[in-house]
């Protein structure tokens, strides 16, 4: 009997899972699940827990083994997307960012808002310049510890805390300033609002980059935001395309390409290469949910996708959720009274630490920030369109190669740089693979011709400029005209690509013609007697057409054989 019950009791325990699930503010909710259990279930599990009706913004992210990341899908099962042992640890983040996050219906959603553009900032993925900097570190600190109080924050207060990856004494003073003088009287709420409206106005915001390599084999970060798809490549925005003006997301292995319509309806063609063929497969899926979710009216105008042209290659996914306008439409129907946020204050955080005590970090000297100002916040300038560095193939031309020009809220043409270093965002969670295949960086080279010098650190794809004197011009690199100099491409690539799916096609349907030979064979000459074959064989159609047809093309085929064989006797 006490066997029994300790298997009956093993059983349970191998039906059910336990899995950690940690929010934005950095705590962790915790919960029981069944193995069969879809993600649907677990996310909504999370929202009662923060009381959020709000949530088709938000999305639950975990990571395999290989260190690739992954948003749960929520029409299948948690066991079946893990390739892991449980317990499992995953995290709530933002999935798509509200185009007005100032215009969200409540309160509780604009705060989880807020902790994902701060935890942005702080890992490099929000940029700006230095003023625009400073104003939202001072909201963030209006926002956690209130009005500025002499007693309570000594002299170079602000310096405790980190608001970005790196920053200046300069910077801080100016924050400072600005926590003291400015911002006065603000609540915790209000601050957060001005910093979402501020947030919102910069034109990295909503990025979540993905690390790739453009055709010359020079590092690139892609991404997708609410207002359409953008390349980042070294300290510059080098692509920018609307959503309505993409037609088709596309991959292959580690392939991915953007269809494009363009001004004057002219169609181009950008084509990246990323780290492994899983991260291009995320990218993908990442593409087609954002499009979907930000450029369709209704969900039921969401179709399924395929990677490929054709039916039987690549992989088929579709977005299953709300759109923007349905998720707008459904917020404007709240009616309840506003749920109690516990904001986190100065609670220590695991991998933002603008609400901690220590330190702020630095890669240089305090006696020498002061001189040269290395910080990667002082002299960012506003980020634009720029000329494209990147060729970009043209369908309506082989030979031709479109350039965009950015048409900037100040309506500039030049190129606008953001930062003195690259861009560069980390993420201490959850990192991206980095294929270390030499193979894999000797056949982009081969393929795409001479890459640049870079140097290449954990999850970080960005070429690092390297210090030289003023007026000594660097030596073994190629002059600007020659890196932005287009590489031609010849029609034999499409040829190439049209007769690959013209063989494959063909293959395909010669193998499905074998096995209806093979098919029709068991059916009229074998004598095996199953019980499909029988009711088929007793068929009038079958019938007619073994009597009328098959017999006769029987006969005709032997004759022809024995002819074959006579005459070949013959001689």
């Amino acid at each position: 009997m006490l066997s029994r019950l300790m298997s009956g009791s093993d059983r349970s325990l191998d039906r059910e899972f336990n899995c950690t699930v940690r929010l934005l503010d950095d705590s962790e909710y915790t919960c029981t699940v069944q193995r069969d259990a879809k993600g649907q279930w677990l996310f909504e599990q999370v929202c009662q827990h923060l009381n959020l009706l709000e949530k088709d913004y938000f999305g639950i992210r975990f990571v395999d083994p290989d260190k690739q990341r992954h948003w749960l899908e929520c029409s299948k099962a948690i066991t079946k997307q893990m390739r892991s042992q449980p317990p499992y640890t995953m995290c709530l983040r933002v999935k798509f960012y509200p185009p007005d996050p100032a215009a969200l219906k409540e309160e509780i959603t604009r705060y989880l808002v807020f902790l994902q553009i701060k935890r942005d900032l702080y890992h490099g993925r929000l940029l700006c310049k230095s003023s625009d900097a400073a104003t939202l570190a001072a909201f963030i600190l209006q926002a956690e510890i209130g009005d500025y109080d002499p007693g309570k924050h000594p002299e170079g207060y602000s310096s405790k805390f980190q608001f970005f990856p790196k920053h200046s004494e300069r910077l801080e003073h100016r924050i400072a300033e600005i926590h003291k003088s400015e911002l006065i009287g603000l609540s915790p709420e209000t601050a957060e609002l001005n910093f979402l409206k501020k947030a919102q106005t910069l034109e990295t915001y909503g990025v979540d980059p993905h690390p790739s390599k453009d055709v010359s084999g020079n590092a690139a970060f892609l991404a997708f935001t609410p207002f359409g798809f953008v390349v980042l490549q070294g300290n510059r925005r080098i692509h920018f395309l609307k959503w309505n003006e993409v037609t088709k997301l596309k991959f292959e292995g580690k392939t991915f390409h953007i269809y494009a319509t363009h001004q004057e309806d002219q169609k181009i063609i950008l084509t990246y290469f990323a780290p492994t063929p899983e991260a291009c497969k995320h990218l993908w899926k990442c593409g087609v949910e954002n499009q979907a979710f930000y450029q369709f009216e209704k969900s039921s105008q969401v179709r399924t996708v395929s990677s490929s042209n054709l039916f039987f290659k690549g992989s088929r996914f579709r977005y299953s959720g709300k759109v923007a306008k349905e998720v707008m439409e459904q917020s404007a129907k709240i009616r309840r009274e506003p749920p109690e946020i516990h904001r986190a204050g100065l609670v220590p955080s695991r991998s933002c630490p603008s609400i901690t005590h220590g330190p702020r970090q630095s890669s240089v000297p305090r006696t020498r920030r002061r001189a040269v100002h290395i910080s990667i916040m002082e002299g960012l300038e506003s980020l634009r369109d720029s000329g494209h560095s990147t060729p970009v193939r043209s369908v309506s031309n082989g030979n031709s190669f479109l350039r965009s020009y950015g048409n900037g809220a100040e309506g500039g043409h030049g190129t606008a740089e953001f930062s003195e270093d690259s861009y560069s965002p980390s993420d201490s969670v959850l990192p991206t693979p980095v294929s270390n295949d030499p193979s894999d960086l000797a056949q982009v080279r081969h393929t795409n011709g001479p890459r640049r010098n870079q140097e290449e650190g954990g999850t970080e794809l960005c070429t690092q400029k390297q210090e030289r004197p003023q007026g000594v011009k660097p030596k073994g690199k190629r002059s600007q005209l020659e890196k932005t100099r287009p590489t031609q491409h010849g029609p034999e690539e499409g040829v190439n690509q049209v007769i690959s799916s013209l063989a494959r096609l063909f293959l395909v349907t010669l193998a499905l013609l074998f096995a209806l030979l093979l098919l029709l064979i068991v059916l009229t000459e074998s004598e095996l007697d199953l019980a499909f074959l029988r009711d088929i064989r007793r068929t009038p159609e079958f019938q007619q057409f073994h009597y009328e047809y098959f017999c006769p093309l029987r006969r005709w085929l032997a004759c022809k054989l024995r002819w074959m064989g006579g005459h070949l006797i013959n001689k």
